[in-house]
This record gives structure tokens, sequence and C-alpha cells, in this order.
């Protein structure tokens, strides 16, 4: 199907100058339209081609926000031509008889800029209309986001809290709204108690969504357990929680430690599947790196985890932290920011001090932190820190 052609409005005063305008113009293949006001245009005209001698000087800026307007003189010298150029008309031809081609060229160039400037307006609309609607959708989000982070911190236990005569608290700080990090602690008797640390890969509601399937997880397994044999129990946690991760397909690991704290005899059983970093133990002044090692869970079929174990004194704290607390520590390698670490929990009594000691006293929305953060302190048998 042939393109419709083009029409060009000419303003003139009738006569034979404004028929040889016309014609002038419907050489390149236009359709013309000639009339001797503006008012007399047709819809449908793309571009007007106006006369100075036609056009008066109060009519220009009208006519120009109308349409796009190409002006014409017989001199350069007309005073109408300055009045077309004064409201904004600066494309303009002198004797375009003379010039056809150029007049052509000059209508076609305009026609197209138009046509770039139309479309640039409807992009712009498009793009306005979208972004509203982006906003919209990224308010819901953000609802939704702050929604399930309130859900997550009400999955967490009370703290501080003691429990046997272990004092148990943490600090929990989400990179967004929501975190790959969880933590729990209980008793499962009144000999045993229980505490877990996770750090799921990545952050936000994909990881998050892996941490409330960990404590499901963990619910059902310890009203299964038969109460037998609890220095099994952290590392066959880590073997089913790694095939059930595996089963679901989503792509997601994590690095755990469960521990048992046999109240009785002053014991831990633990276990761990790629803690990083590893907990520390304080003692008197002294900290030591727990012992062990395994693989991470939800990244291995058929992974198996080490069952281990250590004596507790009468006064120890056990610190946990997620990786995100190396993005908080000085040092250029991770074996510098791990032992600075170190030294900062050797400094610090309390949870309190180590934050203090970290620079981590911020308030929510006030600094944006480089990561999930969380921090577990469990402190025993001789005092109750807080």
């Amino acid at each position: 199907m042939d393109r419709p052609k083009q029409l060009i409005g000419v303003i003139d005063e009738p006569g034979p100058a404004r028929d040889a305008l016309a014609e002038t113009i419907a050489r390149d293949g236009l359709a013309v339209v000639a009339v001797s006001r503006a008012e007399e245009l047709p819809t449908g005209v793309d571009l007007v081609v106006a006369h100075v001698r036609a056009v008066p000087a109060s009519d220009w800026p009208g006519l120009c926000e109308r349409l796009p307007t190409l002006v014409v003189s017989d001199t350069r010298d007309a005073p109408d031509l300055l009045s077309a150029v004064d409201a904004g008309l600066v494309d303009y031809i002198v004797e375009p008889c003379r010039h056809g081609q150029l007049l052509r060229r000059m209508i076609r160039k305009v026609i197209r800029l138009r046509a770039l400037e139309e479309a640039r307006r409807e992009d712009q609309a498009r793009l306005e209309e979208l972004n509203e609607t982006l906003e919209t959708h990224l308010a819901m989000l953000r609802l939704d986001q702050q929604a399930g982070g309130q859900i997550q911190r009400k999955m967490l236990p009370p703290r501080p809290q003691t429990l046997g005569g272990v004092t148990c608290d943490y600090w929990f700080a989400p990179y967004l709204y929501l975190s790959g990090d969880f933590l729990d602690f209980h008793l499962l008797d009144e000999r045993f108690l229980l505490f877990y640390f996770a750090d799921v890969s990545g952050h936000g509601a994909s990881s998050a969504f892996v941490t409330v399937l960990l404590k499901y997880l963990a619910n059902r397994w310890q009203n299964e357990w038969d109460g037998e044999h609890p220095e099994a129990l952290p590392a066959r946690w880590l073997a089913d929680l790694n095939r059930e991760l595996l089963d679901t397909g989503i792509g997601k690991h994590a690095t755990l430690f469960v521990g048992i704290i046999d109240l009785e005899r002053r014991y831990l059983h633990y276990s761990l599947g790629a803690q990083l970093p590893m907990p520390l133990l304080v003692v008197d002044g002294k900290v030591t790196t727990l012992a062990g090692e395994g693989m991470p869970v939800g990244l291995f079929p058929g992974a198996e985890y080490p069952t281990l174990g250590c004596s507790l004194p009468g006064n120890f704290h056990l610190w946990l932290c997620s990786d995100g607390v190396l993005e908080c520590l000085p040092g250029d390698t991770l074996d510098s920011r791990l032992r600075e670490l170190e030294q900062q929990v050797q400094a610090s009594a309390t949870l309190a001090d180590l934050r203090a000691n970290l620079a981590l006293d911020l308030t929510p929305g006030e600094e944006a932190l480089p990561d999930d953060l969380t921090i577990m302190m469990l402190s025993g048998f001789g005092h109750a820190d807080s």
C-alpha cells in the first residue's frame, strides 16, 4: 500500500506568486493546499509554508505553536520577517521559488524533526507511565518486605534470656528488610539447651524464605527427637537440612552451626557446616577458635558432618558471627580481619561492648550495612551477661 502523501499548507495572498510557490513545493511529490489565512488550513496538515506578507505579526506565535512552520520571504529586509523570527521561527528562506530544491529539503527536514519530537514526547509519556507503575510496584514490594521483616523478627527468640544458667543474647541486622541470617536457642528438656546459627547465601526475600524452612524443620526435628544420643543430633540435623535444601532446588546453601549444651555435664556437643568466621570461645580472657570443619549445607549431596564437642568452664563467652561482620573490620586479607575480630571479642565482655568496638551502634535506616549482620553470644554458667 502506497504511503499517503504529506500535506503541506501554503499561506500566501492569492495570485501567481502563491501558485508558483505551491508548484515549487509539489515537485517533490508533496501534497499542497494553498490558503490565504491560517484559519483556513484543513486538518491533517503536516507543515506550513507561510509568506511573511500573508501573516500578521500577532499571528506568528499561535501559528508556530499549532504547526511546524517554515517562513518564506521575497527579501531579507521584509519587516514582517523580523516579526516571525522574534516569535521563534528561525527556519526561513528568501526567494523560495528561486531556491526550490533547498525549500523542499528544508520541508523534509522540518517534517522529520517534528516526527522525532512527537516520538520523543510519546516515549517520554510512556516512560512516565512505566515509572509510575514501577514506583507503585516498588512501594508494594517495600511494604511486603517490611511486613516480611517484621514476621521474621517475630520468629526470633526473646533476648536476652537465661536458660539453665546460660545467658543467650544476639544482635540481628538485615541488609535491607529481610535477612538470610537466622538463629534460635531454647531448652530441649531440663538438661539440654539447643542453639543454632545460620547464614544463608545471599540476602533478601529468597534467603529469608530458607530461614523460614530452617525454623520449621528445626521445630519438627525437635519434636521427633527421642531424647537419646544428643551428641549425634547436630550432625544429623545438618545432614537432613542438606538433603532438604537440595530437594527444593532453589539454589540456596548455608553455613550453619548447631550446638547442644549439656547443662549437667557443662559440655558442648556441636557440628558445623562451613561456618565463617568460626565460633570463638573466650575463657579467662583467652580466645580459642572452636575446632572442626564441615561442608556448606545445601551444596553437595550426601555430605557428612562432624560430631564434635568440648567442655565448658564455669565462666565462658561463646561468640558466633555471620560473615557480614568481616565487612566491618579493617584489614586487607581474610586472616587479618579474623585476627581483628578475635581481638575485638577478647576486649568485649558483653554484646553491647562488641557492637561498640565494631562501630555497629546504628539505628534502623541511619546507614546501610554492607551485608546481613548477626552476632550471637552465649555466656555462663557463673553470670548472666546481657
